[in-house]
């Protein structure tokens, strides 16, 4: 993935990418500011168009279809939790919405028996928001709208999930619940799933491989026996022992 090709602001955001993403797998990815990780999702969403390379889902080549259509089987949550909810809309009217991908506008007929499915489901939540399915989004808080888009992500079946560091914007107690509902549901769901994290801590204890990735590239990998070995200090000391200089971002390092 380059940028400004041919300036001199040329920027390989990047470079030199294989990754196969099995079915089942929950991955972790770290990495300081720069490092490319974002890029990666915006790649595999759709929202940006690679320089060169291909990018297959089940075996379908995808490259060239337009995020929208993508959206149907990649779902993803941002940091900023406003992003992933219509705040003018309903409660009721996002979750219809999210439970038919690609369905236009205006939406009718909610049928009582889909009002209790969307209250049964919310109310896995534990925010006492089953109760207020009819009120507009934008009245609930940072931490309620990324639970919902989590939520209803969940509930739109995806082939791959992106969580693109969705708890960072969080107060603490907040991103603790949204991170044990993705943790749970994953399970539960047995979803397959990538998060990018500035938390060494969380990158090392949840899922089943982990990346490093460092100026457009992944420069190391561990699954199995060797992910579980590892410690935040292993981990400085590796990317120390591969790019010959210190991790910079203290953020990830001490989190």
């Amino acid at each position: 993935m380059i940028y400004n090709a041919g300036t001199p602001d040329e920027n390989r955001a990047l470079k030199n990418m294989t990754l196969a993403v099995r079915e089942g797998d929950f991955i972790t990815i770290i990495g300081s500011n720069g490092a490319g990780k974002t890029t990666l999702f915006d790649v595999i969403a759709g929202s940006q168009k690679p320089s060169a390379g291909r990018i297959f889902l089940n075996d379908v080549d995808i490259t060239r279809q337009p995020e929208y259509r993508r959206a149907r089987r990649i779902g993803r949550i941002y940091q900023n939790p406003l992003l992933g909810t219509a705040g003018g809309m309903s409660l009721e009217d996002n979750m219809m919405i999210s439970s038919r991908k690609g369905f236009k506008w205006p939406v009718f007929g909610l049928t009582a028996k889909k009002r209790e499915y969307f209250q049964r489901e919310v109310a896995r939540l534990d925010m006492g928001l089953e109760n207020r399915l009819r009120e507009n989004v934008r009245m609930f808080s940072g931490g309620q709208r990324q639970a919902l888009t989590l939520l209803m992500m969940v509930l739109s079946r995806p082939d791959l999930v992106l969580l693109d560091e969705h708890t960072a914007a969080l107060d603490p107690k907040n991103a603790a619940l949204v991170l044990r509902l993705t943790l749970d549901f994953i399970r539960e769901y047995r979803l397959t799933a990538m998060m990018i994290t500035h938390n060494m801590s969380h990158a090392i204890t949840y899922g089943n491989r982990l990346l490093m990735m460092d100026a457009g590239e992944i420069i190391f990998e561990a699954s199995g026996r060797d992910k579980a070995a590892l410690t935040i200090e292993k981990l400085v000391s590796k990317f120390h022992e591969l790019r010959a200089r210190d991790f910079e971002s203290d953020e990830v390092r001490l989190s």
